[in-house]
């Protein structure tokens, strides 16, 4: 039974994961392509057509929030249902840091889509001038961080096919 459950949750970390990260990287592409170089909004872009914009990039930002709250949370559940050893297993344990170490910057570039989630669709009107803020402020506090995380799990995936550094249990009596 436990191995089911397992198996369940490896499933959903594993689907979950993927999924974000294509949106993720999808978002990222879709948003540079709104700002110039100087992070003013590009010039074929205008007060008329902005709503609508944000009307179309609202579900890649539902998506990556909701996306990478399941792969935590089903990538911990597997971790601690999971009878697999990180001493033995070189590639889970490098891939455990990676979710780890980049969950707190993560962590952070979600609360600043806490409010753009909050703001396209649950309020009455679509504030531009602060949406853009927003989305500005993701690219301005952490820089180049989302690029480093879509690199990172890119290696995840490696990881997951080779399974490098595994080494078999050793019977020691």
């Amino acid at each position: 039974m436990r191995t089911i459950f397992t198996n369940t949750f490896k499933l959903f970390a594993l689907l979950s994961g993927c999924l974000w990260l294509g949106v993720y990287t999808s978002r990222m592409l879709i948003s540079y392509q709104l700002f110039d170089i100087d992070l003013n909004l590009m010039n074929y872009i205008s007060d008329q057509n902005l709503e609508a914009i944000f009307v179309t990039i609202t579900p890649v930002i539902n998506a990556t929030f909701i996306l990478y709250t399941l792969f935590i949370i089903a990538f911990t559940v597997f971790l601690f249902l999971s009878k697999m050893k990180l001493k033995e297993n070189g590639w889970l344990f490098i891939i455990v840091l990676i979710v780890y170490i980049t969950l707190p910057f993560e962590a952070y570039l979600m609360i600043i889509d806490y409010n753009l989630v909050i703001q396209l669709n649950f309020s009455e009107t679509i504030n531009s001038g602060y949406i853009i803020d927003l989305i500005k402020e993701r690219f301005v506090q952490l820089n180049g961080f989302p690029w480093i995380i879509i690199l990172s799990y890119c290696t995840i995936i490696f990881m997951l096919l080779f399974k490098p550094f595994s080494s078999a249990a050793k019977n020691e009596n």
